[in-house]
């Protein structure tokens, strides 16, 4: 029997409401999220943040006063919070404390660089400095925290606010990872600010984006003398220019072209005196790669021990696995970065919004997106007077009128993620242990 078209219409109605009041609350409750971050009481309160930190930069697992800014501003907020977790680190919680959990990450250490821009905020810690925005990172994400906060009884679940010490060097997300607190959640979303493009973008990829990395530190012994003696000697020197220029080899002669990888060596250390050959040199580096980065690790060792031996010296190598462990490779989870996309796109206009390549730099993120579903992208911090200096520099800079950005996607894309999870088998029903 046909029934009558406007019978059709209410029954296609009934059936997909649920979806229709899904897609108008996610939409409700996002539209607004970068005119709130772009009002005085949420960007001067995130510059004045940043501005903190940056006075007072500190290394992995020394983030002790950051830290305690951090809980002094969730605490203004009435943010609960669980900490310590690795060592200096936090993670706030926002929303119903029920399932679906959407983690949003920020990290806190800085590097040990000297700044040499001069401003009224330049770091006041002589050899330390935030040259890679983690001063931003943490603004951007208690911004994010001031603006969920007032929206908290609409929140249809729960954003936690992973406040991460050590990404430079120590793995600090690993140890995050490691406290289980992490175990319930969905989808984590993290943001890295970047040079490559203006205030108002944003850049991402699916798939592989950034290398996994390792460091190693080698010592080649031989037997010193003077170096009017060369015969005398058993030259470490020698035996590391060999070393040196072997490891380029596994990149030209071993890698695919069409597989980006990366050997440097970057420290070399032997005798300070012209006239002595010494009993050893200390050379390190770095290695990346995207798929094969244990391969690639377990030849840098066997070039140095075998070329070493080729020159009468023995070696020994580091990969100070204990300090550092092996990063592996970022790569972005498909479905999170189409809704990424689409996410950027709506908020910032389909015109700001890129898509990166490869790149051989690495960041830690890559341990979440191990153990779960996870996106990191890029946000820009250029404008025509600052922002255009690389990171990890002494003169890096940011234009700070690139948080409400930053402030405003973390909040469309946990808020607006949880709503899409609702009633989805994918959303966890069990509470985070907090």
């Amino acid at each position: 029997m046909a029934f009558p078209k406007w019978v059709s219409l209410i029954f296609v109605i009934l059936m997909f409401w649920p979806t229709f009041i899904l897609s108008l609350d996610s939409y409700t409750i996002s539209s607004n999220f970068l005119d709130e971050a772009n009002k005085s009481e949420v960007f001067d309160w995130m510059v004045e943040i940043r501005r903190k930190i940056h006075e007072y930069p500190e290394l992995a697992y020394e983030e002790v006063n950051t830290s305690k800014l951090i809980r002094e501003r969730l605490d203004e907020l009435d943010i609960p919070y669980t900490y310590p977790i690795a060592t200096t680190g936090l993670i706030g919680k926002v929303g119903t404390g029920n399932a679906p959990f959407v983690a949003l990450r920020a990290d806190m250490d800085a590097l040990a660089i000297q700044e040499e821009v001069e401003w009224e905020h330049k770091s006041k810690v002589d050899g330390k400095m935030h040259a890679c925005g983690h001063d931003a990172h943490v603004a951007m994400l208690l911004g994010a925290a001031k603006i969920l906060k007032t929206h908290e009884s609409e929140l249809q679940g729960t954003i936690l606010l992973v406040f991460q010490p050590a990404e430079e060097r120590g793995a600090g997300a690993k140890k995050v990872l490691d406290s289980g607190l992490l175990d319930n959640v969905t989808a984590i979303f993290g943001l890295h600010v970047s040079p490559g493009f203006y205030v108002g973008g944003a850049a991402s990829r699916a798939g592989a984006y950034l290398a996994g990395s390792g460091t190693f530190e080698a010592v080649i012994i031989g037997k010193g003398a003077h170096a009017a003696l060369p015969h005398e000697s058993i030259d470490p020197v020698v035996a590391a220019a060999t070393i040196i220029i072997s490891l380029q080899h596994l990149i030209s002669r071993e890698a695919d072209p069409a597989d980006s990888q990366v050997v440097t060596v970057a420290t070399l250390e032997g005798s300070n005196a012209y006239n002595v050959i010494p009993d050893s040199v200390t050379l390190g580096g770095t290695f990346r790669a995207f798929e094969v980065i244990r391969q690639l690790q377990s030849r840098v060792q066997e070039v140095i021990i075998s070329q070493a031996n080729v020159s009468r010296c023995n070696a020994t190598v580091n990969f100070f696995e204990e300090e550092k462990p092996l990063t592996p490779a970022v790569i972005n989870d498909n479905d999170l970065y189409e809704y990424y996309t689409r996410i950027a796109t709506a908020l910032l206009g389909a015109e700001n919004v890129y898509e990166s390549p490869l790149t051989t730099v690495s960041e830690d993120f890559a341990f979440y997106q191990e153990e779960l579903p996870g996106l990191l992208y890029y946000i820009g911090i250029m404008n025509d007077t600052v922002g255009q200096e690389p990171s990890h520099t002494s003169t890096f800079q940011i234009a700070e009128e690139a948080f409400p950005y930053g402030a405003a996607l973390h909040t469309t894309l946990a808020t607006t993620y949880l709503s899409k999870l609702l009633g989805s088998s994918k959303a966890k029903s069990y509470r985070p242990v907090l």
